[in-house]
């Protein structure tokens, strides 16, 4: 079973920077893509970026240019690194791997005061 931990959650005001981690169990090359997805509260689950194995990046237009999704090979660790954030990026962010199933993560809180 694949295990995967987020980190990095926290307050932050409208405007800030907010680095999120994401550490699986396994090694990160062995997925075909990892992300992350959100869900604020009454809403749907949203896709907001994706990094294929092959390197290759996604972004919703929500956060596009806003947001940079990256990994440490040494570390075995995935980032979403987001920067001028409003209001409407609070959720829980749940960091996702997909091998034949897809993992997903317990989620970390980002909450943006305005």
């Amino acid at each position: 079973q694949v295990q995967l931990v987020e980190s990095g959650g926290g307050l932050v005001q409208t405007g800030g920077s907010l680095s999120l981690s994401c550490e699986p169990s396994r090694n990160i090359y062995s997925f075909d893509h990892m992300g992350w997805y959100r869900q604020a509260p009454g809403k749907q689950r949203e896709g907001v970026a994706t990094l294929t194995a092959s390197g290759r990046t996604v972004y919703a237009d929500a956060v596009k240019g806003r947001c940079t999704i990256s990994r440490n090979n040494a570390k075995n660790t995935l980032h979403l690194h987001m920067n001028t954030l409003k209001p409407e990026d609070k959720a829980a962010y749940h960091c996702y791997a997909y091998s034949r199933l897809s993992y997903w993560g317990q989620g970390t809180q980002v909450t943006v005061s305005s």
